[in-house]
């Protein structure tokens, strides 16, 4: 006998690697980050951590009427002049699909690359959703 699953229901945020729900969160995940996302529009946050983990600055970007995210250079100066050593770059999907669209895997990459130029670890990457966040580093893709 061969079980078949339904074909017609994609996997839950929980059935997606990287997946980590919103009662299992962290501090900084749950005290820090979320509480800047709004439902009805895509944000972006940089923060920005000193040699010993501590919070040093935090910049915010919204997203434009197509739900995009441009982190402008202002952020990325404010950030790198407070003397960081790492980063953890966040924004939420008002679509409420935690799953990262080739946009976020490609910016992930190239903030990845141009940090670790700078010497600043980045340390990764989440995308906020209502029940919880998808974590690049923790699906190995950072």
């Amino acid at each position: 006998m061969t079980l078949l699953a339904p074909t017609d229901q994609p996997p839950g945020p929980s059935d997606i690697a990287g997946f980590v729900a919103a009662n299992a969160e962290d501090d900084i995940a749950r005290d820090l980050l979320r509480p800047h996302f709004v439902a009805d529009r895509e944000t972006l946050l940089l923060a920005g951590f000193d040699a010993f983990g501590r919070l040093v600055r935090v910049e915010r970007t919204g997203g434009d009427n197509a739900s995009r995210c441009i982190i402008p250079s202002r952020c990325w100066r404010s950030l790198i002049g407070s003397g960081i050593v790492a980063v953890t770059m966040a924004h939420n999907h008002p679509s409420d699909d935690p799953r990262p669209s080739a946009a976020d895997t490609r910016t992930t990459q190239e903030t990845a690359h141009f940090l670790r130029t700078i010497d600043i670890e980045l340390d990764d990457h989440l995308i906020f959703v209502a029940d919880g966040h998808f974590s690049f580093r923790r699906a190995g893709l950072l």
